[in-house]
C-alpha cells in the first residue's frame, strides 16, 4: 500500500469510529439500524473496524493490540450507553464486538486472494 492509501484507510477509519459512535451513543432511533438485528449490527461494525484498523497499519498484523483496542472501544461504548436514556449496556453486545473482530481474523485467507485488497499484504506478510 501507498503512504496515500494508508492515510485514505485511516481517514476513512476515524470516520468509521465517528459513525458508529454516534449510533451507539445517540437516543435516536435510525430506520436503517432499527430493522436490523441488534448483535448483527455490532458483528458487522467491529468486523469494518477490524479490516479498517488493520489496513490503517499495515507493518503490524491483526494482534494483541489491534483486538485489544477495538474491544476497549467496544467496552467505552457500552459505559456511555449506561449514561443514555433508551439504551442499555449489555456485555452480550461486547461479545458480538468481539465475534465482528475474530470474523475478520478468520477471513484474512479469503481476503488475502482479492484483488482490491491484495496488496496490503504484499510486502509486509
Amino acid at each position: 500500500m501507498t503512504r496515500i492509501q494508508i492515510i485514505i484507510v485511516r481517514l476513512v477509519f476515524v470516520a468509521a469510529l465517528g459513525v458508529i459512535t454516534h449510533l451507539a451513543t445517540t437516543p435516536q432511533q435510525y430506520p436503517v439500524v432499527k430493522h436490523l438485528s441488534d448483535k448483527a449490527t455490532h458483528i458487522l461494525a467491529f468486523y469494518v473496524l477490524a479490516l479498517l484498523l488493520d489496513f490503517s497499519f499495515p507493518k503490524t498484523n491483526v494482534g494483541i493490540s489491534k483486538v485489544i483496542g477495538l474491544l476497549a472501544y467496544g467496552l467505552l461504548i457500552e459505559v456511555i450507553q449506561s449514561f443514555i436514556p433508551n439504551r442499555m449496556p449489555s456485555l452480550l453486545d461486547l461479545v458480538a464486538d468481539g465475534i465482528g473482530i475474530a470474523s475478520y481474523g478468520l477471513s484474512l485467507p479469503a481476503l488475502k486472494h482479492v484483488p482490491l485488497l491484495r496488496r496490503r499484504w504484499m510486502l509486509h506478510g
